[in-house]
């Protein structure tokens, strides 16, 4: 098994928790700390779940009003903090990305369980199905914009592959699929690319028929990161027009993996589906 390498987001991650864990102890409360520092009422808040980096001379501020005074404790959290500001592959790309940084989540989980109501999950888009998609949501872009956010979708893409890739499970509404983004050319390349990546041994994708009736995920696509190590909680984002929502509780995360295993149990299996995205493929090829 290749060692597991923490990168920046999770690094944040763990900090938060620790100085949390810290505040806590200290009979503190978030408002309690913004108030004392001056700083923004939802400053900690922030901290605390990784939104934004921290700086080492607030860790060490914040440390010493929670009255740590364990030296080497004290010192690895600076350290983490440090660590936790270095600069990434998607740091040039930070003006494109929504708030929460899940590229960066992304980047660093082992595992992700993805479920797509209405268009391909970003890992498996063609260029041209992007570019379709991105022109007509984004029309007042300019065209550089649009090639740049084509090249932060396609670096993402790279997790699938190399030494430690992702292990992604996708599961797609049948409408996707039947759905003609960038017209039948388009629309042929990208079931094949489907295909093509759906032979990973790191990728599983299903559709779920339109037989499938009724579901919990019904109100839109959602994402579930795991992590490699349990210092790192598990993750679900949803994203909708009305903002992007993270949930971490531990039971909340775990009822969503048991509502996407159900969704698996329902949705056409491996072979089943690479059948049906086949025969759309070849139809739309003879367009």
């Amino acid at each position: 098994m290749v060692p597991f390498d923490e990168g920046p987001t999770l690094r944040r991650r763990r900090l938060g928790s620790e100085l949390k864990r810290c505040r806590e102890q200290a009979g503190m409360t978030q408002e309690q700390v913004s108030k004392y520092f001056e700083w923004h009422a939802a400053k900690v808040t922030r901290i605390e779940t990784a939104r934004v980096a921290v700086t080492p001379r607030d860790v060490k501020d914040l440390l010493t009003l929670y009255g740590v005074q364990d030296e080497q404790y004290r010192e690895a959290l600076m350290t983490l903090a440090r660590l936790s500001r270095e600069r990434t592959w998607w740091t040039d790309y930070r003006d494109l990305m929504r708030p929460g940084n899940f590229v960066g989540l992304e980047a660093e989980a082992s595992w992700a369980r993805v479920w797509e109501p209405i268009v391909l999950p970003g890992l498996l888009q063609t260029a041209a199905y992007m570019r379709a998609l991105m022109t007509v949501g984004r029309r007042a872009d300019t065209p550089e914009s649009v090639d740049r956010r084509i090249t932060l979708r396609l670096r993402r893409q790279d997790r699938l592959t190399g030494d430690n890739p992702l292990n992604l499970w996708a599961i797609i509404d049948e409408s996707v699929v039947r759905r003609i983004v960038g017209g039948p050319a388009a629309m042929s390349e990208q079931l094949q690319r489907l295909l093509d990546v759906g032979d990973f041994t790191n990728v599983t994708i299903q559709i779920l028929p339109f037989t499938a009736g009724e579901h919990v995920f019904l109100g839109g696509s959602a994402a579930l990161l795991e992590f490699p190590e349990r210092a790192h909680s598990d993750v679900v984002y949803l994203e909708g027009l009305a903002g992007d929502y993270y949930e971490e509780q531990p039971q909340e995360v775990e009822r969503y993996r048991q509502e996407f295993e159900r969704l698996a149990e329902n949705a056409l299996p491996a072979d089943g589906t690479a059948a049906m995205i086949k025969r759309l493929r070849d139809d739309y090829s003879n367009s």
